[in-house]
């Protein structure tokens, strides 16, 4: 189940990838998002997926003020969020997280468990002068410390993010500075969009060259290339590994599910060899066997 958090953007972006939330960030009380996951949960969710513009922003706007949930105060902020939603048996899953330095406080959530060890992080760039022309957060180099600070805290985090290709002004020099800053990062599960002029957008008004959409396509496959084998290596070191499962459908041909690193729709697939009977929302322990660019195999144990 989907937990909106939020909603609005409060950075002026010049690139939004939800325009529809445009705006400044408005966030809900925290005890109504509260209420509305523990009634999800008591209706059989077994996954929450907490979204909004920023979810690393959560509360900024109203100052981070004390709300309250089931009588018990609760701040207005991402950690707290986060610790009550952990209290709630099921697996909790954060989107749309910048890396800004509280994103440090909920690691240690992850390492003991109580949330899925997973950030979406749209990072859209790695260029600094692409990032400042997008009028988003240039600071790769504090980031590809802070992505290695987390891993050390929760060797499990799995981090998947997207970028743009070919946004106006962006040169071959900028281009191959995402792909060595994806080589430094190494993360998981990576989508990659090609950049397309809209009308009245900022981006279309800073008077930067555009990028031909031949040079676009390229830079696209290249980027999706370099991707796939990142990501085929680092799914490779699970093979033998035994992860958990969240099953999300049966049919003639065995289980399909996921693991806590594949967000649904838009990540990887589990592919399960089990002689039990299995039905959706079973969790189970796997044993991988298998892997390619994007999914696994595993027998249950």
């Amino acid at each position: 189940a989907y937990l909106k958090i939020s909603e609005g953007c409060n950075h002026s972006c010049s690139f939004c990838i939800i325009p529809s939330m445009r705006g400044k960030l408005v966030s809900r009380p925290v005890g109504d998002v509260l209420s509305e996951a523990e009634r999800l949960v008591k209706a059989g969710v077994k996954e929450i997926l907490v979204i909004s513009q920023d979810t690393s922003a959560y509360g900024v706007d109203v100052k981070y003020k004390t709300d309250f949930w089931n009588g018990q105060p609760v701040k207005t902020r991402m950690l707290e969020l986060c610790q009550a939603l952990s209290s709630m048996g099921v697996w909790v899953r954060l989107h749309y997280v910048y890396p800004y330095p509280n994103v440090d406080d909920v690691i240690p959530l992850m390492a003991a468990g109580k949330l899925l060890p997973y950030l979406d992080i749209p990072f859209q760039h790695a260029s600094p002068k692409v990032l400042k022309a997008m009028k988003r957060p240039a600071f790769e180099d504090k980031t590809l410390a802070r992505i290695k600070q987390w891993r050390e805290i929760c060797p499990e985090l799995t981090i998947r993010s997207t970028f743009i290709v070919g946004f106006p002004g962006e040169t071959e020099e900028d281009f191959q500075y995402l792909l060595d800053w994806l080589t430094e990062a190494q993360l998981d599960r990576v989508g990659c969009f090609q950049y397309s002029p809209v009308e009245g957008a900022p981006a279309e008004e800073l008077g930067l060259e555009p990028v031909p959409d031949e040079v676009k396509q390229d830079r696209w496959d290249r980027f999706m290339a370099h991707q796939q084998a990142i990501s085929a290596a680092r799914l490779q070191r699970k093979i033998g590994q035994e992860i958990e499962v969240l099953i999300d459908e049966v049919d003639e041909d065995g289980a399909i599910g996921r693991s806590c690193a594949d967000a649904p729709e838009i990540d990887g697939l589990v592919y399960i060899d089990s002689e039990q009977p299995l039905q959706a929302g079973d969790k189970i322990r796997v044993r991988v066997t298998h892997s390619d660019e994007y999914d696994l195999w595993a027998e249950a144990i």
